[in-house]
């Protein structure tokens, strides 16, 4: 199968960890090209790119990810891809110099003088426009974010084997073949807000719900509630958080369960509420505060999701962005919201490089675009040592945005969903 140029057939996820995410093998990409993309969001820049085998053999596609706030970093890794470009290297990692060329290979590559083509989309390819320009020197080709986002998810999802899979804290990570009956499905994208977008076809969508509350919320929260900067370890401190102690239960209302309408006694009934339960001047832990706060916001999500999907008629809801990140206690809590409110009918589905929709998405397709020439000589970023399998003969399908329906909304739109707000600690 051909995505924006690249043979994804046999596509695979290598153990091999050099960034944020796993890399993706293409044992079947023979073709040398430039791919390097992008996603800056408002709190994250996510990078994709792609490095070759010896002798064109196979492929590796490799993630990471940068605070937006120190975006300069980014932008510096990117150059420090694209000057790689003239050298046989070993993959290149955050902690690498900038300054890799090597312009003796250069010369000889037959490469020298022909600037590659950086792929961006998320809101800050628009506020960085001028700062990728000015610092990378090269063409930044702008791409529209929801459409990365659904080509990105319908990439991985067709391509990718054990990309997606159900969680729960008795089965974790059950991997599924959706690849059956695809369409439609609704993605929710957690990054530093929720959009939430219905998809019908392999190139129609619809952006229809969101909410302000989402992964920048919990983040800003923390950060003023606790003084933890790093994202991660907010996450990590919620890992030994009791929420109980800062969350009103339904058990302390109750004294039980309350069977009748189905709510556990360890359900939340109101987060933060237990604080004027257990008198104001008591001391709170920051990992309770921490656990807490994540169990609503993600709660609130998940609900959302699930009303979204009731009103649209459709029973399967991918969760994705940074957000989620692979934390088992987050994937546990959207689970259970989506499994709580649908009582058992419905499932929460999670992927593998869910951080990454956009840029994978922007990723495949600059073949897509007219503006690079077929004599343009491509761009070899650092080799890989992965051996490749037999070439397939391709089947070229492109991801096109030709009859694409969509709306476009703030967003920043906000969702009052009233109901009571239940979730298993």
């Amino acid at each position: 199968m051909m995505f924006g140029g690249i043979n994804s057939a046999g596509a695979s996820i290598d153990a091999m960890k050099h960034g944020e995410a796993s890399d993706i093998l293409l044992p079947n990409q023979t073709e040398r090209v430039q791919k390097v993309a992008v996603d800056i969001g408002g709190s994250l820049a996510k990078v994709v790119y792609l490095t070759s085998g010896p002798r064109s053999q196979g492929g590796r596609l490799h993630f990471t990810a940068f605070e937006t706030d120190n975006v300069e970093n980014c932008v510096a890794f990117i150059r420090s891809l694209l000057d790689s470009s003239s050298q046989a290297s070993t993959v290149p990692n955050q902690d690498q110099d900038q300054d890799q060329g090597d312009d003796s290979d250069s010369q000889s590559s037959g490469q020298s003088g022909h600037a590659p083509v950086i792929m961006a989309t998320g809101g800050g390819a628009h506020r960085f426009r001028d700062l990728l320009n000015r610092e990378l020197g090269v063409e930044i080709r702008v791409e529209d974010e929801m459409e990365s986002l659904t080509a990105g998810l319908n990439f991985l999802i067709r391509e990718v084997a054990d990309e997606v899979f159900t969680y729960s804290e008795d089965r974790p990570m059950q991997f599924v073949d959706a690849t059956a009956d695809m369409f439609p499905y609704l993605l929710v994208n957690i990054g530093s807000g929720v959009s939430i977008l219905k998809v019908t076809g392999e190139d129609r969508f619809e952006r229809i719900s969101g909410t302000s509350l989402g992964g920048g919320t919990l983040w800003g929260l923390l950060h003023l509630l606790t003084g933890v900067r790093s994202f991660d370890a907010m996450l990590d401190m919620t890992k030994s958080g009791d929420n109980t102690k800062v969350d009103m239960m339904v058990g302390d209302i109750y004294g039980s369960n309350y069977g009748k309408i189905g709510l556990k006694a360890t359900n939340i009934a109101s987060s933060m509420g237990g604080v004027y339960r257990k008198t104001l001047d008591k001391h709170f832990d920051d990992a309770d505060i921490a656990r807490s706060l994540l169990y609503m916001v993600s709660n609130n999500i998940g609900q959302i999701a699930y009303l979204n999907a009731q009103l649209h008629g459709i029973r399967r809801i991918y969760f994705g962005g940074y957000f989620i990140r692979g934390h088992p206690l987050t994937m546990h809590t959207l689970s259970y919201a989506i499994n709580f409110w649908s009582k058992g009918q419905m499932s929460a589905l999670f992927l593998r490089h869910e951080g990454f929709l956009g840029a994978t998405g922007a990723f495949f397709k600059t073949e897509r675009d007219a503006s690079r020439t077929p004599d343009t000589p491509a761009l070899e970023l650092a080799p890989d040592t992965a051996a490749a399998a037999a070439v397939e003969p391709p089947r070229r399908r492109r991801l096109s945005s030709r009859g694409r329906r969509a709306k476009a909304y703030s967003f920043t739109e906000n969702f009052s969903i009233a109901g009571a707000i239940a979730n298993e600690a």
